[in-house]
């Protein structure tokens, strides 16, 4: 075995297969420029981090199920307001996810919802995030039946490694109670360490229609805040009632919540409510 074969020997050990293929290449490089040692193992190493890095982006573009065509690229960006359009940029960063917020967007069937929250998932892949897209009825199904197996603590617990969930229309889901519980379930349960992107053409005001009662309906809403979008929908989409939509909302900073026009429920019953649904992700199972 020759000293080179030795050398990609060595690194197939180390598991770096970047490495093993440039090499010979890059040696035969070092040599007629006479590069010092260190330049070459400096230039060797940053070319295996980058080989990891591309493999990562690639294994997560993989298992995140985002649609092939729904880029940033693709993307028609002037159907946006303006402000959106700032916002789209500021979002495809990936701060919010960092600080585990999360991205609500309404509007109107047909109005672009699922291309912007498709085209915000491609770009935090790009940087490194992990993301599954779904539509919102397939993953509530699989929770149905993971519940019904006795598995929803499992399967919360593999949607926990994703950093980004987005919930495809929200709306659309059959809304039975059933439906209600094990989606409330999902939110309390990656409240304030998960971020979700969710798609919606219901607005705050009518999210009681998913979750059936004033103060499920609130404590879900207080679990996706802060960062809510709209266009195409009218001025409740784009400040949903009157909720500031600004980044790092906690419940100290707002005394009740507004959730439809003749309900209020207070903060703390929320934050409960909150609380024992983290505490019990599988309850019923």
């Amino acid at each position: 075995m020759s000293a080179l074969e030795q050398i990609q020997q060595h690194l197939r050990t180390l598991r770096m297969p970047t490495a093993v293929e440039i090499v010979g290449d890059l040696l035969t490089t070092a040599t007629r420029e006479t590069w010092p040692f260190e330049t070459f193992l400096s230039e060797l190493l940053e070319q295996e981090i980058e080989g990891r890095s591309q493999r990562r982006v690639e294994r997560l573009q993989k298992s995140s199920h985002l649609p092939a065509g729904k880029t940033l690229v693709a993307f028609d960006q002037k159907k946006l307001p303006l402000r959106l359009t700032r916002q789209l940029a500021q979002l495809c960063t990936g701060e919010f996810v960092t600080r585990a917020e999360n991205l609500l967007i309404f509007g109107l069937p047909g109005v672009g919802k699922t291309h912007f929250a498709a085209a915000v998932g491609h770009q935090l892949v790009q940087a490194g995030h992990s993301v599954l897209f779904t539509p919102t009825f397939h993953l509530v199904d699989e929770l149905l039946r993971a519940k019904r197996d006795l598995l929803l603590e499992s399967e919360l617990r593999h949607l926990d490694t994703y950093e980004v969930l987005i919930l495809d229309d929200i709306g659309y889901v059959q809304q039975s109670r059933d439906e209600m519980e094990v989606l409330f379930t999902l939110l309390a349960e990656r409240y304030e360490r998960r971020s979700v992107i969710i798609t919606s053409n219901l607005v705050f005001s009518q999210w009681e229609q998913i979750f059936k009662d004033p103060m499920t309906t609130a404590a879900a809403i207080v679990a996706t805040l802060p960062i809510a979008l709209g266009w195409g929908a009218g001025a409740e989409a784009r400040r949903p009632l009157g909720i500031a939509v600004v980044g790092g909302l906690v419940f100290s900073q707002l005394l009740t919540l507004y959730v439809t026009p003749t309900f209020y429920v207070s903060m703390e019953r929320v934050a409960g409510l909150l609380r024992r649904a983290k505490e019990a992700p599988a309850a019923g199972h």
